[in-house]
């Protein structure tokens, strides 16, 4: 199992919106997830920062973000979401990897 952690930005005073939104998350988008490989996957916000933190264990050895950018569902919610968080120019949330530097099972 692979696991990667990266940070997203989320503009200010959408917060709530932000949760609202995926606490109604899609359940076509739910199984896209899932289908690619996901098999653990949170979220956390920074409310100093706005920094958006997310945390995925994926199987296999596909990056779940490769899958997901192919995907049209995906491309779908990146639309759904483009007005709340910063993205680049396809709508995709700007993403930065963070790197493991220790873990304990």
């Amino acid at each position: 199992m692979k696991r990667f952690a990266f940070k997203m930005y989320l503009k200010p005073g959408f917060e709530e919106e932000y949760e609202r939104r995926h606490a109604a998350l899609w359940p076509e988008l739910r199984k896209q997830i899932s289908d690619s490989g996901v098999k653990n996957y949170s979220i956390y916000w920074d409310k100093d920062t706005n920094i958006l933190f997310g945390y995925q264990e994926v199987e296999g050895d596909a990056n779940s973000q490769d899958a997901e950018a192919a995907d049209e569902i995906t491309h779908r919610w990146w639309d759904y979401m483009a007005d709340i968080m910063e993205v680049n120019p396809d709508n995709s949330p700007v993403t930065i990897p963070i790197k493991e530097v220790f873990h304990i099972d």
